[in-house]
Protein backbone atom coordinates (compact mmCIF):
# COMPACT_ATOMS: atom_id res chain seq x y z
CA UNK A 1 0.00 0.00 0.00
CA UNK A 2 3.21 2.20 0.86
CA UNK A 3 4.93 1.39 -2.18
CA UNK A 4 2.29 2.85 -4.15
CA UNK A 5 2.51 6.61 -2.88
CA UNK A 6 4.98 7.81 -4.97
CA UNK A 7 7.03 11.08 -4.25
CA UNK A 8 4.82 13.43 -5.43
CA UNK A 9 1.99 11.49 -3.02
CA UNK A 10 4.81 11.55 -0.08
CA UNK A 11 5.25 15.34 -0.96
CA UNK A 12 1.70 16.07 -0.67
CA UNK A 13 1.34 14.50 2.74
CA UNK A 14 4.47 16.38 4.34
CA UNK A 15 3.01 19.45 2.77
CA UNK A 16 -0.58 18.67 4.58
CA UNK A 17 1.06 17.80 7.69
CA UNK A 18 3.08 21.02 8.00
CA UNK A 19 -0.20 22.80 7.27
CA UNK A 20 -2.32 21.06 10.01
CA UNK A 21 0.27 20.46 12.35
CA UNK A 22 2.29 23.43 12.05
CA UNK A 23 5.79 23.98 12.03
CA UNK A 24 6.46 23.73 15.73
CA UNK A 25 4.34 20.89 16.27
CA UNK A 26 5.84 18.24 13.60
CA UNK A 27 9.63 17.91 15.64
CA UNK A 28 7.12 16.53 18.83
CA UNK A 29 5.10 14.69 16.62
CA UNK A 30 8.14 13.12 14.94
CA UNK A 31 9.88 12.22 18.10
CA UNK A 32 6.95 10.76 19.51
CA UNK A 33 6.55 8.21 16.73
CA UNK A 34 10.22 7.17 17.25
CA UNK A 35 10.31 6.96 20.44
CA UNK A 36 6.96 4.58 20.32
CA UNK A 37 8.76 2.44 17.34
CA UNK A 38 11.34 1.59 19.59
CA UNK A 39 9.57 0.63 22.44
CA UNK A 40 7.54 -1.70 20.18
CA UNK A 41 11.04 -2.52 18.62
CA UNK A 42 12.28 -3.51 22.26
CA UNK A 43 9.65 -5.11 23.09
CA UNK A 44 9.28 -7.58 20.02
CA UNK A 45 12.87 -8.54 20.79
CA UNK A 46 12.48 -9.21 24.22
CA UNK A 47 9.70 -11.33 22.74
CA UNK A 48 11.66 -13.40 20.77
CA UNK A 49 14.40 -13.99 22.71
CA UNK A 50 11.92 -15.33 25.27
CA UNK A 51 10.81 -17.86 22.84
CA UNK A 52 14.24 -18.71 21.43
CA UNK A 53 14.88 -19.21 25.25
CA UNK A 54 12.07 -21.62 24.96
CA UNK A 55 12.91 -23.17 22.09
CA UNK A 56 16.82 -24.39 23.05
CA UNK A 57 14.99 -25.79 26.61
CA UNK A 58 12.77 -27.90 24.93
CA UNK A 59 15.29 -28.99 21.95
CA UNK A 60 18.20 -29.64 24.64
CA UNK A 61 15.39 -31.28 26.61
CA UNK A 62 14.59 -33.66 23.24
CA UNK A 63 17.72 -34.11 22.93
CA UNK A 64 18.44 -36.48 26.18
CA UNK A 65 19.04 -33.32 28.60
CA UNK A 66 17.23 -32.24 31.69
CA UNK A 67 16.03 -28.52 32.33
CA UNK A 68 18.45 -28.16 35.12
CA UNK A 69 21.34 -29.16 32.48
CA UNK A 70 20.33 -25.98 30.43
CA UNK A 71 20.21 -23.73 32.64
Amino acid sequence: MLANIGVPGLILVVLLALIIFGPKKLPEIGKAAGQTLREFKDSTRGLTSDATDEINEVKAIVQGGSKEEVK
